[in-house]
């Protein structure tokens, strides 16, 4: 009975689609932490200015030059990433959950949540990297370049290579680690906490998403910003074998780059609208995923 349920399909196709659904919904706000966190770069002139005063001036300001559609700047590769990461991710991370359990039986839940929760999303975010440097480039660029997801794909494999797809998978595993490590935790464990007094209703959902969110945006915004950052940066080859320059040569470079020239606080940019959309994106996809499993 056990190996038939952590063996189930279910946990992923549900977890696939609420992820689109959730990153539909909240997309705009992912677009402006991104903008947020290129800005400022001291050390790569063409992102020195300062555009956006905060949140809500880049919303205010990528709306009325750009439109809606800036705003959705690369929210076809987002589809994609949650297509494949979104999948793997929370399919794969009650999949190993229910495993140790029967396997072991071992009764500290939280532990075993920690530990897979860690590892589904380390391995889910490094096989949908390359989805991710798309999504950061398109949504930089927003409406300059009008690329398409087909384009911008090519473009990075012809002038940078399969590495280039790969660009910041370091920082992006970790990154995912450390959210799914505190997010997926926090949210079962409040929400069993709250049983009692809510039940199992879309409040319970709702504290619970907002509990989990609070601790994920503290404890991943700074490997955030170092991985849009590196993401962002093209590292074309040009005659001679020669790289262009202005890169950051890895995270520990981009790391003590960005505290050297904008300060410590400048790992913490674009934290609001990363705070406010994973409160929303949370509630949204985990009572997207309850209702998928009432069918």
């Amino acid at each position: 009975m056990g190996e038939k349920n952590w063996k189930d399909w279910r946990p992923f196709v549900y977890g696939g689609l609420a992820s689109i659904v959730a990153e539909l919904c909240t997309f705009p706000l992912d677009t402006t932490k991104t903008r947020l966190q290129v800005q400022g770069q001291k050390y790569d002139q063409k992102f020195a200015r300062l555009r956006y005063s905060g949140m809500t001036d880049a919303l205010l300001q990528i709306s009325k030059q750009e439109g809606m559609k800036g705003l959705y700047s690369g929210i076809s590769s987002a589809i994609l990433r949650q297509a494949t990461y979104g999948t793997i991710k929370f399919g794969t991370y009650y999949s190993l959950k229910k495993a140790a359990i029967d396997t072991w039986a071992i009764g500290d839940l939280v532990t075993i949540n920690i530990v897979c929760a860690a590892l589904a999303g380390a391995i889910s975010s490094a096989i949908a990297n390359p989805t991710d440097v798309v999504k950061v480039r398109m949504q930089v660029t927003g409406n300059d370049t009008n690329i398409s997801l087909f384009t911008c794909f090519q473009d990075v494999y012809k002038h940078e290579g399969i590495r280039g797809l790969w660009r910041g998978v370091g920082p992006t595993a970790q990154r995912a680690a450390v959210i799914a490590a505190v997010e997926l935790p926090i949210y079962d464990y409040s929400k069993n906490k709250c049983m009692s007094v809510l039940g199992n209703s879309v409040s319970n959902h709702f504290v619970s998403s907002f509990a989990a969110s609070m601790g994920s945006a503290v404890a991943s915004t700074p490997i955030d910003v170092i991985r849009t950052r590196l993401m962002n940066q093209r590292r074309v080859h040009i005659p001679g074998n020669k790289l262009s320059s202005n890169i950051y040569s890895g995270s520990i470079d981009c790391l003590v780059q960005t505290i050297k020239y904008e300060g410590v606080l400048a790992l913490y940019k674009g934290f609001v609208p990363t705070w406010f959309r994973m409160g929303p994106w949370n509630i949204i996809f985990f009572i997207t995923y309850e209702q998928l499993k009432c069918f």
